[in-house]
């Protein structure tokens, strides 16, 4: 009992000694302990001049692509220093043994590339004649080494099950936080085959392009050897060239014809950044929003669309753009889109059509409450504010909120997943149905509540984003 008192009288006196100290210790602890102020994060991780993604012998950058059959052949572009001229790619049948056996060889072909990184060779090789749904061990040749054996699964029967990625902008800032989305959507399909990217990889226009591409991929670590990446052009996949004089024009950048080896199958005007492609029982359809609306290709957009939509047409279609139909922020319309390439998806049945470049969630039906469902996402760093249109005709949508989707396909029924960067489910519904009789099943179950951005501004004191 006496040691219990004592304890009591103790603490009553440290208490007393607490209240009795001056205001300023108090306001001394505050102060100890209060965040400190963040500065924005740069674009990339590079400090100034640091040369991290310097080309060299070592094959890097390596990226598989669908062909127009992605069940009889994959194509794969890769980069290396300017000593490697036309490397080889090896693939073979995939075994359990290390010896893999007698591979087939291709010749790439080789461009170059000069960037803020000097001088790279970009490499493009086309492998055809594969065998549909068959695990492929595949290499590609640097000066004097190779890469790591990868494996790619080609594309199945067209009844087969299929999973695939969809992601929106990447952007900015891609290996610091886009590549926590990446991984958590492989963990989350690991079935899946192939990634679709709509546009705004990297942010681009800064003099560091090359180091975006090289934080783009090592953000996207094994997924570019895993599955086959399909992307579209964004407007940053674009440059001004003669900025702020009368010969003033949107151009591609020299990296998006290097960097991907892409079907060649697009429309006039916009051959490099448009194409097609079956993967299974899916049309997809890429499309470049920012050709159509800056370079006048809008309608040989729309007649190239047309015919490839009405080539015997299989079970689903998607059309991927990265400007959406309609805008889910505030002082966008692109209305030349909904004029000309609108009323070709429409006439065609289109089942899905997916979008970035707005940097918020938001999913709608068409005008009249058909399909096809239209989606905007956003992968990256860089976050804006949903228009009050949006809210009106969206549902649901996000703001300040990383995201990446799951698409799974079995024989009439379509589930399409949004997930947030921890995983969590946002939305969700079913495709259900013969095609020209679909319908929409809404998914509630486990998604989560509405998320709005609670920021005045951002850290650099914009309010009309959220996050930069």
């Amino acid at each position: 009992m006496r040691a219990l008192i004592g304890r009591t009288t103790g603490a009553l006196a440290l208490a007393a000694a607490l209240l009795s100290a001056p205001a300023w210790s108090s306001l001394d602890a505050r102060e100890t302990t209060r965040e400190p102020t963040r500065e924005p994060e740069p674009n990339t991780r590079v400090p100034a001049g640091v040369r991290l993604y310097l080309p060299t012998v070592f094959p890097d950058r390596i990226v598989a692509s669908p062909v127009q059959d992605a069940g009889e052949g994959l194509a794969v572009a890769w980069r290396t220093d300017a000593s490697v001229q036309a490397p080889l790619l090896e693939i073979v049948e995939a075994g359990d043994s290390p010896d893999l056996g007698e591979p087939r060889r291709i010749r790439s072909e080789t461009r170059p590339l000069r960037s803020d990184n000097g001088l790279a060779h970009h490499h493009l090789a086309e492998v055809d004649d594969l065998v549909a749904d068959t695990l492929y061990a595949w290499r590609v040749q640097g000066g004097g080494t190779w890469s790591a054996w990868h494996h790619t699964r080609t594309a199945a029967a067209p009844d087969a099950p299929l999973t695939l990625l969809y992601f929106g902008d990447t952007q900015n800032k891609n290996v610091s936080l886009t590549t926590r989305v990446v991984r958590e959507a492989m963990r989350h399909a690991p079935d899946a085959r192939l990634a679709l990217f709509a546009g705004d990889l990297v942010s681009g226009g800064d003099g560091e392009d090359d180091v975006e591409w090289g934080e783009w991929f090592e953000a996207a670590g094994a997924l570019p050897t895993s599955l086959v990446v399909a992307p579209a052009a964004g407007n940053h996949e674009h440059f001004e060239e003669f900025e702020d004089t009368p010969r003033e024009r949107r151009v591609l950048g020299a990296h998006w014809p290097l960097q991907f080896s892409l079907p060649g199958n697009g429309a006039p005007g916009a051959e490099r950044t448009t194409y097609w492609f079956d993967y299974q029982d899916v049309r997809i359809a890429v499309l470049d929003g920012t050709s159509a609306l800056d370079l006048g290709t809008a309608q040989a957009q729309a007649r190239w669309l047309d015919g490839v939509l009405a080539r015997d047409p299989p079970r689903w279609s998607i059309v991927m753009i990265h400007q959406p139909f309609y805008s889910p922020r505030a002082g966008r319309d692109n209305a030349e889109l909904r004029e000309h390439l609108l009323p070709v998806i429409r006439r065609h049945g289109v089942d899905l059509v997916l979008q970035g470049h707005d940097h918020v969630y938001g999913r709608r039906l068409d005008e009249d409450g058909r399909l096809p469902v239209f989606a905007v996402s956003v992968t990256g760093a860089k976050q804006y504010r949903l228009s009050p249109g949006a809210r009106d005709t969206m549902a649901p949508v996000a703001e300040d909120t990383q995201l990446f989707q799951v698409i799974r396909i079995e024989g009439d029924r379509l589930r399409y997943e949004a997930r947030t960067a921890t995983g969590r489910l946002y939305d969700a519904f079913e495709l259900t149905g013969a095609r020209g009789a679909r319908r929409l099943v809404e998914q509630m179950d486990s998604r989560i509540d509405r998320r709005l951005c609670a920021r005045a501004e951002t850290l650099k004191g914009r309010s009309d984003r959220c996050w930069e």
